[in-house]
């Protein structure tokens, strides 16, 4: 972008979503200032006190790595350098529902098996060095600057983690980026505005994870990346075991308080009710790596800030601060990495994004993954919620999807398609998938070839996502 729409952009948030929206403002500001409240220098790949989430396994869906292989050219090779096991999502990575793997399938989409704290170090790696980005680390951000009138957000308050006094950073465009802990609502209140219209779902999630040194005893992963027990209403404990560069993981979930001790002991316990016999195996006589981590998430909460008919200019709002997903279906990072291109594209405009512009479009793009992911959800009868009939019916159907996709691999590969968030949900209602799904009883469990696309692809125009 050879002309610039402003002097500066600031970032608040230096995480997933706050590098993707620093790397795509450095195209179109002189400057991008990101204000991060950790040590991220110090951090390194390591976990941070602002995300203890992290712990836990993560995955970037194949979305989002489309996205970021765009804006980050050789993101795969890189990840492959760094030791990260990469292979197709539907022949290494094994989904169960309610006991049955659901049938191999190469699906051409690419699952990149690296925690958090390797995709963030490498989106600041990339993105820290790009002309114009500025990091401000141990820095808190205390408050939103307005213009007389508060029509305009102009600027931020911040201090020093270090101590000192306040300091205004001044901006012509504020993205706020800084996750779960977003302050936005109570900020704009402040100044006059209306709260955004909140959409709850409440599961009262925990989930805790244990690493695993490896190699293992048994290892009934070998070249592959992770055995997945969903969870489902019959039986709401999941979990996710995965072989990562370092270590073995498994992360156990459960919903309505139901949550897995963190002592050795407990953990293993708890593993050996999951259905599928062969994690319990994998980790009953292995040696364990780290204490186990416990985290607890209450509700998933979406903010329609696209709803409000008054919003100050200057000021947009994406990932996390818009909109929290349940995070055992891995939507995080990957909407994150959507709001960023929806931000993108209102930028190759040459003029400053307007709020009714970004946010209607960013809830277009939010509309999928939080639809599959409440609905799914609710499916729970403890999950509080509002259901629908279109809800319940959905939920069945889903039911009959999954239930088949452990017999036919084009509904195994339909289904991770659309959870992937690379084809719409309505793609599994198409006459010929619900012929499958309903009424031919699965085919055989052979695999479908289609290439598992280089990590040198180029994901170019015509491959970025529609934003």
């Amino acid at each position: 972008m050879g002309t610039k729409i402003g002097d500066h952009a600031v970032v608040l948030g230096g995480s997933i979503a706050g590098m993707l929206a620093a790397r795509v403002l450095s195209d179109a500001y002189r400057q991008v200032t990101v204000i991060e409240r950790d040590d991220l220098t110090a951090a390194g790949t390591n976990l941070r006190p602002a995300i203890s989430w992290a712990i836990h396994i993560h995955a970037l869906l194949e979305r989002g790595r489309i996205i970021i292989e765009d804006l980050f050219p050789g993101f795969v090779d890189d990840m492959i350098a760094a030791g990260v096991p990469v292979g197709d999502y539907g022949s290494t990575c094994h989904y169960y529902f309610n006991g049955d793997m659901f049938a191999v399938t190469d699906t051409g989409m690419a699952c990149v098996a690296a925690n958090r704290p390797v995709i963030e170090h490498f989106l600041r790696s990339r993105t820290l060095p790009r002309p114009g980005v500025v990091l401000r680390e141990r820095t808190d951000i205390v408050g939103l600057v307005a213009s007389e009138g508060n029509e305009r957000i102009t600027g931020v308050r911040v201090q020093s983690r270090d101590g000192g006094p306040e300091e205004i950073i001044s901006g012509d465009l504020i993205v706020d980026a800084s996750g779960r802990g977003s302050r936005s609502p109570r900020w704009l209140e402040e100044l006059g505005y209306e709260k955004a219209p909140e959409e709850k779902v409440q599961m009262d999630l925990t989930y805790t994870t244990m690493d695993f040194v490896g190699p293992l005893p048994v290892d009934p992963l070998g070249e592959d990346i992770a055995l997945v027990p969903t969870a489902t209403p019959g039986f709401p404990r999941g979990g996710i075991f995965a072989r990562l560069a370092d270590r073995y993981a498994l992360t156990l979930t459960g919903i309505a308080g139901d949550r897995a001790p963190t002592d050795h002991e407990g953990f293993l316990a708890y593993a050996k009710t999951l259905p599928v016999k062969e994690v319990y195996n994998a980790i009953e006589n292995a040696e364990q790596r780290a204490p186990a981590g416990s985290f607890r998430f209450p509700a998933s909460v979406r903010r329609h800030y696209e709803k409000l008919t008054r919003f100050p200019t200057g000021y947009l709002i994406l990932g996390d601060a818009a909109c929290i997903f349940n995070p055992v279906y891995a939507q995080g990072m990957t909407v994150a990495a959507m709001g960023a291109n929806v931000l993108r594209k209102h930028l190759e405009k040459g003029v400053e994004p307007t709020y009714r512009g970004f946010f209607r479009d960013l809830a277009k793009e939010t509309d999928s993954p939080w639809m599959m992911s409440a609905s799914a959800d609710l499916g729970y009868e403890t999950v509080r919620g509002k259901r629908t009939f279109a809800t319940r019916m959905g939920n069945a159907y889903m039911s009959k999807v999954m239930a088949a996709a452990a017999n036919d691999p084009v509904v195994a590969r339909g289904f991770m398609r659309t959870i992937s968030l690379i084809d719409p949900p309505q793609a599994l209602m198409k006459p010929s998938m619900m012929r499958r799904v309903l009424f031919s009883g699965g085919g055989k469990k052979t695999a479908t070839v289609t290439p598992l696309p280089s990590a040198k692809t180029d994901t170019g125009e015509a491959e970025r996502p529609a934003a």
